[in-house]
């Protein structure tokens, strides 16, 4: 990101996500029960506009003549309006108001990141290195929320353990609907992944050359450990904290798939893939 006025995009957007995600974390207090509603019509309000903003930005930033130019920030700043969307989406269920509220914040520190310059990356030209490249992000955002649904059960399933009560409890959905939250999302994004992935080798040319072997077997990894998950929950009823470790290890080793060769790609060898 650069400075200059065109900072302001951000910082507004982040601003409007914040209190979004303030409004909507509020709602669900006891305290503020008779301005409840209010609070969410705030929340619902501001996230929206945010999200329009952050739309038109990043499409200018990323969009181009020739092709569709995604550097690792703008990347970042997707998947933050993959994870805005799905917070709004949520909303409007109340026991995931505050989980709600924590996506947005998130959402805004992504937004934040995105890139306004005036030199994007090289831009992926064929529609079909498009696509893979798009589907992979869905999958990465996809994944990326259940990571966030699987930290916020962790920290319910510790205060439940130590008997902290309180209206903070309020904020928490019951242990059961974070459950059934994750292994959806686990399973959405193990479909969109492995489409990535097969999409990735049937796409991308001089795959060696592009030193994509270490990103595809880290992807391939992570997709076996999703696929572990999601048969263990079917057929032998995982639960708990289990479930919620394994997701987690394969979250990360997604990420060091991803945006850790981007990293190492563009900011260390100067070169971009596709």
């Amino acid at each position: 990101m650069i400075a200059g006025p065109e900072s302001v995009f951000q910082i507004t957007i982040l601003f409007l996500y914040i209190t979004a995600g303030a409004a909507l974390a509020s709602s669900r207090l006891p305290r503020f029960e008779d301005s409840s509603k209010l609070l969410l019509a705030v929340g619902v309000l501001f996230a929206l506009t945010g999200l329009v903003w952050h739309l038109v930005i990043l499409y200018a930033a990323t969009v181009f003549p020739d092709g569709l130019a995604l550097s690792l920030a703008n990347t970042v700043s997707l998947v933050g309006l993959l994870i805005v969307t799905t917070a709004l989406i949520g909303a409007f269920e109340p026991s995931l108001r505050g989980l709600s509220g924590g996506l947005l914040i998130l959402g805004g520190i992504a937004a934040w990141m995105t890139d306004l310059s005036m030199a994007p990356p090289a831009p992926i030209a064929t529609w079909q290195l498009q696509a893979h490249v798009l589907i992979s992000i869905l999958a990465y955002g996809l994944l990326a929320i259940g990571a966030i649904v699987a930290l916020y059960a962790l920290v319910q399933d510790n205060r439940l353990r130590s008997g902290k009560l309180g209206d903070a409890n309020q904020l928490f959905a019951p242990l059961e609907t974070n459950e059934r939250l994750l292994y959806g999302i686990a399973t959405a994004g193990f479909i969109a992944l492995l489409i990535g992935v097969l999409s990735g080798f049937t796409f991308v040319e001089n795959f060696f050359a592009q030193h994509l072997v270490h990103k595809s077997v880290l992807s391939i990894l992570a997709l076996v450990l999703f696929g572990v998950l999601i048969a263990g929950r079917h057929f032998a009823g995982w639960r708990g904290r289990r479930g919620v470790y394994l997701y987690l290890w394969g979250f990360a080793f997604l990420c060091l798939a991803y945006f850790g060769s981007r990293f190492v790609l563009e900011n260390v060898l100067g070169r971009s893939w596709g």
